[in-house]
């Protein structure tokens, strides 16, 4: 296990009826909100009504943010950040999924920059200061309701990055908002959790028994769930497993004194800053690829892998027969939840593989499982068609 500084300020409020904590929160910031939300759902479901009628009930002003994009656009969060500076906004709140959260972070950062926030994502700056954060959550996914990291695309130049932004102060975290998310939303959320995991999970690291179990299972209660919650999504219990698992999954637990890679999500940035995808059913498209392509870097932790995760019996076979049948479980699990199994699937073919393979190499080679080079992800973009 390597040496390691673990830091996580976000307060997760979790549970049925914890939306009645905002009130308590707002206490804390002054009255100028920016709420930012997406397409629309949350008025459909009422959780719009229920977080203006808190609003007004403290007497906050309120500006807002609507339409924010899955693939959340660099237009957006510039106009976001002109709202905040024109209504002299001192509480950013995001209602909604990764994408949301994901824009008001770059919000909350490039509010108070002098530069332009699309530096943060070009690692030309680092943000050190930023407006506060709130989030309620309403999509099982990304983890960002507890994490500082925010990807945001800039469609005029086809380039979706990362950056290292900012930490919700409160996230509020109620299993119900959940439910009425459309099925292919879920199905992505569930395949987006898996991924971060797989991203920490697959590592050189050694000696890492507790950091090994977590992952594992995360991930088993990740795949124990998706089918109870497809089956019913008003199962409140396989919800807020589905909920927790994504918080977990992403909230710096996991890459304590590990080496993680992320390769597979620079490859999938490449393609849906492209072909505006939803960036979970790239994952489900990418990562067994990617798994094919590099296991045998070290064929034993994916081996561990597909005994922990998958219950594969290793009786009678070897090594790496037993990688390649965990990696097949995978393969399984994602077409038995209903995960697209090709870029195809999106209409995608091999005109852009070039291009994707320069977007997802962006400032060099990527990844630390198996170091990748362009030639490696135009490879890996090929076995995925």
């Amino acid at each position: 296990m390597n040496n390691f500084t673990y830091h996580n300020p976000t307060e997760l409020i979790f549970g049925r009826g914890t939306l009645e904590h905002l009130a308590t929160k707002l206490e804390r910031y002054g009255k100028n909100i920016l709420l930012v939300y997406g397409g629309g759902s949350i008025k459909r479901t009422g959780l719009y009504d229920k977080i203006i009628h808190i609003l007004r009930a403290e007497g906050c002003q309120v500006t807002e943010l609507p339409g924010v994009e899955p693939n959340p656009r660099l237009s957006t969060v510039r106009k976001g950040i002109e709202l905040c500076r024109t209504n002299q906004i001192s509480l950013v709140l995001a209602v909604g999924g990764g994408s949301v959260i994901d824009a008001a972070k770059g919000i909350a950062v490039g509010a108070v920059y002098d530069g332009d926030v699309w530096d943060f994502y070009l690692r030309k700056a680092v943000p050190n200061t930023a407006l506060p954060l709130g989030t309620v959550l309403t999509l099982a996914a990304t983890g960002s309701e507890m994490n500082r990291s925010s990807v945001v695309t800039n469609w005029e130049t086809q380039q979706k990055h990362g950056a290292s932004t900012t930490f919700p102060a409160f996230s509020i975290l109620d299993p119900e908002h959940t439910f009425s998310v459309p099925k292919d939303q879920t199905i992505y959320g569930i395949c987006d959790i898996l991924s971060h995991v797989f991203e920490q999970y697959f590592t050189h690291t050694t000696e890492i028994p507790l950091q090994s179990r977590i992952a594992e299972s995360i991930m088993k209660t990740v795949i124990e769930n998706a089918e109870l919650v497809l089956a019913n999504p008003e199962d409140y219990d396989a919800r807020a497993n589905l909920l927790y698992a994504g918080t977990m999954a992403l909230n710096g637990t996991l890459p304590v004194g590990v080496v993680t890679d992320w390769a597979t999500h620079a490859i999938e940035h490449a393609v849906s800053a492209i072909y505006d995808i939803p960036h979970g059913g790239g994952l489900a498209i990418i990562f067994p690829n990617w798994m094919k392509y590099v296991y045998k870097e070290n064929v034993g932790r994916f081996v561990r892998f597909a005994t922990e995760v998958w219950d594969v019996n290793p009786a009678d076979k070897t090594e790496e027969e037993v990688a390649l049948e965990g990696i097949s479980r995978l393969e399984e699990f994602f077409i038995r939840i209903g995960a697209p199994r090709r870029l195809a699937d999106y209409q995608i073919g091999d005109e852009h593989l070039d291009s994707m393979a320069v977007k997802g190499t962006p400032y060099g080679p990527i990844g630390n499982f198996k170091v990748l080079e362009k030639e490696d992800v135009r490879e890996i973009l090929r076995m995925s068609l």
